[in-house]
């Protein structure tokens, strides 16, 4: 991999990070960037994970004085949080390359549907119930497990779904619901990325990288994060976001994919 390919990954990772620290959205940066640089899919998927997991740990950490005080929900939903997400990252190093091939631009058209509607979806919901019975709790951790699941296996625009399970069990302060989001996200990936290393599925020569490059992005987008109009940032993200999904479409469904054999 040459110094040009090595350095335009660290800009995409330091993009991706800064992104998710102002409007999130930033996996639809450095999981395409990686594939056009010949990384194998499941490879790609793993090292972007890997790689941007630094950035939201932070956050979760940045968060913490925002976790709402029920410790009862925190303790459920992160072992729900950890048990998906160690599922789904099995279930990612079980799926063939070619499989995957297939299933990205579906990926893709998932998570950028969550991220563009997901305000309307989370609205939809919100204060809609403030029952935070041991039942609802229960209802709540088992689509949590779905959604880590989700969120090991690929993860974009779980956020959304977590905002709109957390607004399902009473939870209307924003900030609050975003350090409980954050904090179980920063759990799912943190599982995955324990399996990732240890079956080998991380290219660590642009991991690393790429690791750099998102703490960096990461870190100025938090100092950034205030002077930034979000709404904006996530246009731009939206606008990338929905060309990479029709793009994949089209490579994938043309018969031209973007592997190794086929940069």
């Amino acid at each position: 991999m040459s110094l040009l390919t090595l350095t335009l990954l660290f800009l995409a990772a330091a993009v991706g990070g800064g992104l998710n620290s102002v409007a999130g959205g930033g996996s639809f940066i450095a999981f395409p960037a990686l594939l056009f640089a010949g990384v194998a899919p499941v490879a790609a998927n793993a090292t972007n994970t890997v790689a941007l997991w630094p950035a939201s740990l932070a956050s979760a950490v940045a968060y913490r004085r925002e976790v709402p005080g029920s410790r009862k929900v925190l303790v459920t939903l992160s072992i729900a949080s950890l048990i998906g997400g160690t599922a789904g990252a099995l279930l990612l190093l079980h799926t063939s390359e070619s499989a995957f091939v297939q299933l990205i631009p579906w990926l893709l058209l998932v998570a950028t549907s969550l991220f563009t509607f997901g305000k309307r979806m989370t609205a939809r919901f919100a204060g809609k119930s403030d029952d935070a019975s041991p039942r609802a709790l229960a209802l709540v951790a088992v689509a949590q497990s779905v959604i880590a699941l989700y969120g090991g296996y690929f993860g974009g625009g779980m956020g959304i779904l977590m905002l709109a399970s957390l607004a399902l069990i009473g939870m209307t302060d924003i900030h609050a619901m975003n350090a409980l989001k954050t904090i179980l996200g920063a759990l799912i990936n943190g599982a995955a990325v324990v399996l990732f290393v240890l079956a080998h599925a991380v290219e660590w020569r642009p991991g690393v990288v790429m690791v750099a490059g998102g703490i960096l992005g990461g870190y100025a987008g938090a100092s950034l994060a205030r002077k930034v109009d979000p709404k904006k940032v996530r246009v731009f993200v939206i606008v990338v976001a929905w060309a990479m999904t029709v793009y994949f479409f089209a490579k994938t469904y043309s018969g031209i994919l973007v592997s190794p054999a086929n940069p």
